[in-house]
């Protein structure tokens, strides 16, 4: 199975470096901070990493979560500033993630978090759909004919659930085509560093098909798997085509100074950062 096609992060926007002063409220701009998988006016999404916020310590410094043990008042700026950058009316919509395979769908009249779920989907103008990570993977799509987007948490309960496929699903039943759909996998661990124990990975192989080619063994009874090769599989399976699908070619873990990283911080709180799609008026 080929990969997905990769985004060349050589001319995508970059964070700035570690030590560098945070730039003002007044001077955040959007594009100076986020990973753009698309281009044109019909939908904005991206990939934002841990660089641009207020937030200190393990939070530093584009922290997006309330629930992670931070300062509310620096994640309420974090916030502030990315909002900034929205004309008046638009919403952010988030769900209380629990690494599952619920997609909730998402109306005109949805603000806020809309539930316990690991994605969304939506028809609705100026509503932003939010996904909040630390290793898992980030999947925004979108189905530019049908106007219906989607974002999706994939960590490794998500994706032996098939979450991809739910999101297709729900997608479609927003008036989606999973041949037209295009799908994002956003800065997650990559197959360098998502070690687990043999027995999850052996589940890996018993509950998804095809999953076997993407582990490699290592020793003292260790894998690594390869969740964003799978969850490629998983949504052409869905109906999308391979050249639909785009990558952000980032281990997390391998760049903890750029994306915040549970796995880099050994296991300890971190904070989240945002992934985010939503259409145009």
């Amino acid at each position: 199975m080929q990969p997905a096609r990769t985004i060349d992060l050589t001319t995508a926007p970059r964070a700035q470096a570690t030590g560098t002063a945070e730039p003002a409220a007044t001077q955040w701009e959007l594009d100076q901070f986020a990973v753009r998988p698309w281009s044109g006016a019909s939908v904005c999404g991206g990939f934002l990493g841990r660089r641009g916020g207020v937030s200190r310590g393990p939070y530093e410094s584009l922290n997006f979560s309330y629930f992670a043990g931070d300062d509310p008042a620096n994640v309420q700026s974090n916030w502030r500033r990315l909002k900034s950058c929205f004309p008046p009316g638009v919403e952010f919509v988030q769900v209380h993630q629990v690494h599952g395979a619920c997609v909730r769908t998402v109306d005109a009249q949805s603000r806020g978090v809309v539930g316990v779920a690991d994605g969304m989907v939506s028809t609705a103008p100026n509503r932003i759909l939010a996904i909040l990570t630390a290793d898992c993977v980030p999947v925004l799509l979108k189905d530019d004919r049908a106007q219906v987007i989607g974002a999706l948490h994939a960590g490794w309960r998500g994706v032996i659930a098939d979450i991809a496929s739910a999101g297709v699903h729900a997608m479609k039943k927003l008036g989606a085509n999973p041949h037209r759909i295009e799908a994002a996998l956003g800065p997650a661990i990559g197959a360098c560093c998502f070690e687990v124990d043999i027995g999850l990975a052996r589940r890996f192989c018993t509950e998804i098909p095809g999953a076997a080619l993407h582990l490699r063994e290592a020793g003292d009874s260790k894998a690594f798997i390869d969740l964003k090769a799978i969850l490629l599989d998983q949504l052409m399976l869905a109906g999308l085509e391979r050249d639909a699908i785009v990558d952000v070619p980032v281990c997390t873990r391998c760049s903890h100074q750029r994306f915040f990283s549970r796995r880099a911080a050994g296991g300890q709180i971190t904070g989240l950062q945002l992934s985010f799609i939503g259409r145009a008026e």
